[in-house]
């Protein structure tokens, strides 16, 4: 199952190394990766990959929701589906 993963908030150092680093304790494979800064603001989105992961999605986007309160951003996760589905126009 793909996911759909977005940060925002301000720019610091080490979102994408905490991000990524909880992403690969837990088996979650990062299939793409893209990360900007847009008027101070840092602005991730990236397709992981749950087929081996240790923990399922409902876990991943509480435990994802606690690391992004520690770095002062804000981390939506979503299956891939459901926010291509929203995104359609």
């Amino acid at each position: 199952m793909k996911a759909i993963i977005t940060v925002v908030g301000g720019d610091k150092v080490g979102i994408i190394a905490k991000v990524s680093a909880y992403l690969a304790s837990r088996s979650i494979n990062i299939v793409d990766i893209t990360q900007t800064i847009l008027s101070g603001n840092f602005v991730m989105m990236m397709m992981v990959d749950f087929d081996n992961a240790k923990v399922d999605i409902d876990t991943a986007r509480k435990e994802l929701t606690e690391e992004a309160k520690s770095l002062g951003v804000e981390v939506n996760l979503m299956n891939e589906k459901v926010f291509t589905e929203m995104h359609r126009i």
